[in-house]
C-alpha cells in the first residue's frame, strides 16, 4: 500500500502487489471550505467599483463584534426596524428619530442619549438598537445592566475570583460606544456613587460615547418621587447634561400586553 499526495486530498492507493480483485478502501480528507467570493484573500472584487473587504471577513468580524458587546439574549433580536412607537404616541416617535441619527451619523456625533422614562416604554429596545447598528459599521460596543456592572466589580474583591476590578472596567471604559442601562437603580451608597462617577467620568473625560436609559426623572410628579438627581448626585447629574441628549419617552407600560395573551 502506498500513500499519494496531491493539493485537493490524501488518497490510500493499493500496491502493485495486492490483488487487482481487492476492494479498493479510500479515505478522502474533506477539503477545505474556500469563499467564492474572494478565494481566500479577503478582498472581493467589485464590477465597475473595484476592490472591498470580502463579505465572509465582514459577517465573522461582525460575530464577533455582537458576542463581545454582551446584549442580553431578551434584547438580542431588538432593531429600529421592528421598533413600534404606539400610535399617536409623540415621545416615542421622537425617541426613534434620535436613535436613527446617531447610528446614521456616528462617528461624527458628540453627545450620546440618556432615555427617561417608565418601565415597558421602549428604552432598553432603543438603546440596544443602536448598538446594532453601530456593530453593523464595526463599531466596537458594550451593553450593561448598570446594578450588573456594580455586582461584577464588587465580585472582583473576591479574593478567590479570577478577575480583578481592572480586567472588569477596562473594557468599559475602552468601548467606542457603551450602554449603560437602568441607571440609578441600585441603592445610592457612598460605594454606588464613587464607582458610577469613576465610571462615568473617565467616560466623560476622555470623550467616549454613552447610552443611558433609566426610569428616573429630572422632575417630581409627585412629591413622594425620587428623581434621577436623588439617586446618582448633583455632580454626575451635571456631567451627563454634557455628555446626552436627555430624550423623555411617555407611554403605558408595553409589557402588560402580555397578561392580555
Amino acid at each position: 500500500m502506498s500513500i499519494s499526495f496531491n493539493a485537493q486530498r490524501l488518497l490510500i492507493v493499493p500496491d502493485a502487489e495486492e490483488s487487482n480483485s481487492s476492494r479498493l478502501r479510500v479515505s478522502t480528507i474533506a477539503e477545505p471550505v474556500v469563499c467564492s467570493f474572494c478565494f481566500g484573500t479577503g478582498m472581493e472584487v467589485v464590477p465597475v467599483k473595484g476592490a472591498r473587504r470580502c463579505r465572509c471577513r465582514t459577517h465573522d468580524a461582525r460575530k464577533k463584534l455582537l458576542e463581545a458587546a454582551r446584549i442580553p439574549r431578551r434584547y438580542e433580536e431588538c432593531s429600529l426596524v421592528n421598533y413600534q412607537p404606539a400610535n399617536n404616541n409623540g415621545s416615542q416617535l421622537q425617541a426613534f428619530n434620535y436613535a436613527y441619527r446617531l447610528g446614521r451619523d456616528y462617528p461624527s456625533v458628540d453627545r450620546g442619549l440618556l432615555f427617561m422614562g417608565t418601565c415597558g416604554v421602549g428604552k432598553t429596545h432603543l438603546a440596544t438598537a443602536i448598538l446594532r447598528g453601530l456593530i453593523d459599521k464595526g463599531v466596537r460596543c458594550l451593553f450593561f445592566e448598570f446594578g450588573a456592572l456594580l455586582k461584577e466589580i464588587q465580585d472582583s474583591y473576591n479574593s478567590i475570583s479570577q478577575t480583578s476590578a481592572l480586567k472588569v472596567l477596562a473594557p468599559v471604559y475602552e468601548a467606542e460606544v457603551l450602554v449603560l442601562d437602568e441607571l440609578g437603580a441600585s441603592k445610592p451608597t457612598d460605594w454606588v456613587r464613587d464607582t458610577m462617577m469613576q465610571i462615568i467620568g473617565t467616560r466623560y473625560n476622555n470623550r467616549r460615547l454613552t447610552v443611558f436609559t433609566t426610569n428616573y426623572l429630572d422632575a417630581r410628579r409627585h412629591s413622594a418621587d425620587e428623581i434621577l438627581e436623588d439617586r446618582i448626585g448633583v455632580r454626575l447629574r451635571s456631567r451627563l447634561y454634557e455628555m446626552c441628549k436627555t430624550v423623555i419617552i411617555e407611554g403605558e407600560d408595553n409589557r402588560r400586553r402580555f397578561d392580555g395573551v
